[in-house]
This record gives C-alpha cells, structure tokens and sequence, in this order.
C-alpha cells in the first residue's frame, strides 16, 4: 500500500517543481517586459508588496499547520479526555469564530487592519499556552481564542493585503499573482509544518511541542507585521469618533449593504458552500478512505496521502496563476474571469466529491480528494480577487467576517449530528451546495460583472443611497 502512495508523491511533486520553474520563468520575462516598456516602479512596489505579505503569511500559516495535526491525539491521547469532551472542544472552537466574525472584521475596520493581524498573533499565542495546561476550563478559554484567532487569520490578512495594494496603485493582475502565490505557500507551509511537527513529537515524545513551537512563531509574525506593514483602516477607521466596542452602527451598514445587493449574497453562499465542505473534508477523508481500503490490507499511510493533498493544493494554486497571467489585462476581463473560474471551482469541487461517494474503490477515492484539494489551492485567490472588487474597502474586512457566520453554523451542526457516522451523506449535501453554488455564480455574478463597466468598489453611502 506504501509504495503506491509514495510513487503518487513523488509523480505530484516532480508535476509541481516543472509548474514551478516554469512559472517563474513567465514571470520573469514579463517582469523584464514590463522595465522595458517603462513600468518599473510599480514592479518595485509589488516585488515590496510580495515580499512584505508572504514573509508574515508564510510564518503565521507555518504556526497555524503547526497544531493541525496533533490537536486531537494531544486531547484524546496525552490527556486522556472522553471523546465527548474532545468534540465539545472542537464545536467551542467553531461557535466561537462564528460568532466572533462579524466584531472582528468591523474592529479591523475601525481600529486598523494591521493592528488586529498583531491582536491574531498575541491571541493565538495565548491559545497555544492555554492547550499546554490539562484543565478542561483552561481547554475550553483556548478553544475559545482560537477560534477568535481563526476568524481574523481569514479575513484581517487578505484586508490588509489588498487595501495596501490599492493604495500603492498595484494593478490587479499583479495582485491576483501575489494571492495565487499566497496559496503555493501556504502548501509548502502545510508540508513543512507537517514535518516538522512530526519530528518535534518524535523528539520530545509529547503531543505539545508542536504548540510552543507554534508560539515561537507568531511571536516572530508580530514583530515583523510591526516592522513592515503600514496600516489601513475602512470607513471612519482611525478617527477619534465616539467609541461603540460592538461596532451595532457598523455591522447594521455591513448587512444593509449585503441584504440589498445579491452578489454579495452569492459571494457569502460560495464561501460557506465550500468552506465549510472544505472543513468537513478534513474529519472525513481518513475514514473514507479506510473504509475503501481492501480487507487485510496494511494501515494506510496518511503522512503521505496529507502531502500528495497538500501538494495538489499547489498545483491549485500554480494552475490559477497561469490562467490569471495569460488573461487579458484589463479591469473587466479581470473580474469576469474570476467569476467564470469562481463558478467552475465550486462545480469542479461538487463532482470531485460527487465521484468519491458513487466509488468504493479506494485509489478512485484518493484521486478524487486530489481533485478537491486542487480546487482549494484556486479557490482562495479567486475568492480573495472577488471580494477585493465587488466589496468596498469601508466595510472590506467587517464583510468578509460577517460571511463566515453562516460557514461556522454549518460545521457546527453538521459536528454535532455526527459526521464519522453519515460521511456519505454529508459529502453528498456538500456536493450538492457546491453544485448549486456554481450554478447561482454563474446566474447572478457573471451578468453583472460582464454588464458593468468597470468601476472602483461602490462605497457604503452609495450603496445605501
């Protein structure tokens, strides 16, 4: 069973180190296309910009994957909790994110986007001091600032990212490159990660290192987002107006804005169509795939299956990029070839999911789940590149976070109806949103984004008005 998923492994990585040369090689004849013809200051400032954004999301992602893989066993195993207690840690961690999105983002808006990326690394730091300490109280205050620190992971960092851009006059081909690159590192990040905390439980023969190592980490992100990045706000942000901790003015505005625009709403339907797939896939990709496997057959080799996925993320990752290079460069056609690949993401998704539940074979099984992650590695990019056009910047980041209230009400119920026990089920009902999810992609966003001149963001007046 070994030799098969280590060849697979090495077939992927051998696929993705040529995808790899050779996107750099387009890239840095465009990069010398683009001094020649006179553009190098704005090459200066997205070279900056690269450089500023995948330093901290490399480190911060490193942290993030870092306790991925031991949460449970450091749980279940080393603190011998019941299993009931383990998945009431796990359902306190996505109620808290859901329920904590929405003042996150308006907090970033008001109070600054790279100051609430600092917050994130100070809280999950106190996270990962919280899960050293076996006392079920102490547990549960973890779980609740991770998924505090969850919630700003996904939406302050790609906020920041693109105001910044905005701000610099980055055009954006250059920036949906950047955010494609985000996601090849954030999978070379996942296999490192993955690694090396192996080889730190290994070492220290506890479930823990991985997490004071994590803390290292995010101490080391917040002193270089101190040192490099200027700060952005959304509207009134940074302004001595009168204090409001629960931002009620803010996010009422953020809701008018979504409830009367149905782009918007598709927008929030994609992201906990597939999100909250995304999330589920990871609780039951390893029972299905036991479950396929031929009576007798040795234990499955997860550590290698995880790095063909991963690495299938960055072929995702390196396949959106090149289409986003070849793709005429102009502001419209920008926007329409994000909707056009939004729509065929969540499509792509819904039959690689689809044919995992009508196969048993388990190979057909495995190759499917590829298909999923590579669909993840474009997902973020293309998201992140709608988001940044169609959602103004005064309400950027109070947005984004108030789309992942529904996703975490997803995983939560679907937690606590027992997925292990209905995987089939649940893949299917995940297949089928993703489905629907294409199909309203492509019947209200692509009209619109094809039929409209293309225009800045409306602002939140405007949109009210």
């Amino acid at each position: 069973m070994a030799p098969y998923y280590e060849l697979q492994l090495t077939i992927l990585t051998a696929f993705c180190v040529i995808s790899l040369l050779l996107e750099r090689y387009v890239s840095n004849r465009r990069k010398e296309h683009q001094t020649d013809a006179g553009h190098g200051a704005t090459s200066a400032a997205v070279a900056a910009l690269t450089k500023q954004y995948l330093i901290v999301y490399a480190i911060v992602m490193g942290a993030d994957w870092l306790q991925g893989p031991y949460v449970y066993s450091l749980y279940r195993e080393q603190y011998e909790f019941p299993e009931r207690i383990v998945a009431v840690l796990f359902v306190t961690g996505f109620m808290s994110a859901g329920l904590a999105a929405p003042l996150i983002g308006a907090w970033a808006d008001r109070h600054g986007r790279k100051w609430m990326c600092m917050v994130f690394c100070i809280s999950y730091t106190l996270t990962c001091v919280c899960i050293l300490i076996p006392y079920l109280p102490i547990l549960l205050l973890g779980r609740l600032l991770g998924g505090v620190s969850t919630s700003i992971l996904f939406s302050a960092f790609e906020s920041w990212l693109i105001s910044d851009a905005s701000s610099k006059g980055i055009p954006q081909a250059d920036l949906s490159t950047i955010m494609g690159r985000a996601t090849l590192v954030n999978g070379f990040a996942a296999t490192a990660a993955g690694v090396a905390s192996n080889q730190l439980v290994s070492t220290t023969a506890s479930f823990a290192s991985p997490f004071v190592a994590s803390g290292g980490l995010l101490i080391l992100a917040w002193t270089v987002i101190k040192n490099l990045w200027t700060e952005n706000y959304g509207a009134g942000g940074g302004t001595a107006t009168e204090a409001d901790l629960f931002q009620v003015r803010r996010l009422g505005q953020a809701w008018d804005i979504v409830r009367r625009d149905p782009v918007l709403l598709v927008l929030g339907l994609t992201q906990t169509c597939f999100e909250g797939s995304m999330y589920l896939f990871v609780f039951l990709w390893v029972p299905s795939l036991q479950e396929s496997a031929p009576p007798f057959a040795p234990p499955l080799p997860l550590g290698y299956i995880f790095s063909c996925f991963m690495v299938s993320m960055m072929l995702g990752s390196l396949l959106y990029t090149a289409i986003s290079a070849h793709s005429l460069p102009t502001a419209e056609s920008t926007l329409t070839l994000h909707a056009k690949l939004s729509s065929l993401v969540c499509a792509v998704s819904a039959l690689a999911l689809g044919v995992s539940v009508r196969s048993r074979d388990e190979h057909t099984r495995f190759w499917a789940f590829c298909a999923f992650e590579a669909c993840v590695g474009m997902y973020y990019p293309v998201q992140g590149m709608l988001r940044g056009n169609l959602i103004s910047n005064e309400h950027r980041a109070t947005l984004s976070s108030l789309f992942r209230v529904p996703l975490n009400v997803f995983v939560v119920v679907s937690l606590l109806t027992g997925v292990s026990s209905a995987r089939q089920l649940v893949l299917s009902a995940s297949a089928a949103m993703l489905a629907f999810s294409a199909v309203m992609t492509g019947a209200v966003v692509l009209p619109r984004v094809e039929h409209t001149h293309p225009e800045p963001p409306l602002s939140a007046q405007d949109r009210l008005a």
